[in-house]
């Protein structure tokens, strides 16, 4: 395992067991920031770097029954969390790295990804590897249940030019990784940026 894989993991298995408990009231943003993948009855999508699985009910009750919903995690305490939430009833959990996954290429209709961008270890590849999986026209969304400066404040630090999720600097990378950004917000309450496989 890398240093990479191993920072994120140490990282996250010291906060799942009270993860959901210290931020409980996003919910409704990231049924709201589901909803803006415009998934239809029957797709199938992936959340990627899932955590303890808060997406999977919206993305479960978007695509209905017949679809298929994901959620990959590197760290096997957060994937504990999401089972002991229940949150394995709306999705399949796997333990993989969103940089190598286990999925047929064009599989998926979309990929929804809470907080990931910040701890991919080589975004360009990594985006690359979540278009590979996502069929051309499948939607990403990159999302943040609070804005750049408000987490930036949470953290007791500064936004700096060079943030990833900075519209200048995402909307390259992700074209430059099989990515068309079609929409971006960055408020206090949340970020979420959109991008359409190309073909």
């Amino acid at each position: 395992m890398s240093d990479d894989h191993t920072h994120v993991q140490e990282f996250f298995t010291a906060r799942a067991a009270d993860w959901d408990s210290r931020f409980p009231d996003d919910g409704p943003a990231y049924a709201a920031a589901a909803a803006e993948l415009g998934l239809r009855e029957g797709d199938r999508v992936l959340d990627a770097g899932c955590g303890t699985g808060r997406a999977l009910p919206p993305l479960r009750a978007a695509v209905g029954p017949s679809g298929v919903v994901l959620g990959a995690d590197l760290t096997p305490a957060m994937l504990e969390a999401a089972v002991r939430a229940g949150r394995d009833a709306d999705g399949q959990l796997l333990l993989a790295d969103v940089a190598a996954l286990p999925l047929r290429s064009e599989s998926l209709d979309a990929v929804f990804a809470a907080g990931l961008i910040a701890h991919l270890p080589h975004p360009a590849e990594n985006l690359r590897e979540l278009a590979r999986v996502v069929r051309p026209g499948g939607m990403l969304a990159l999302f943040h249940p609070i804005g750049r400066a408000a987490l930036a404040a949470r953290q007791g630090r500064r936004i700096t030019p060079d943030d990833l999720r900075a519209e200048p600097n995402l909307r390259p990378l992700l074209a430059g990784s099989g990515w068309r950004m079609t929409s971006y917000v960055d408020e206090d309450d949340r970020f979420l940026a959109l991008a359409v496989r190309d073909s």
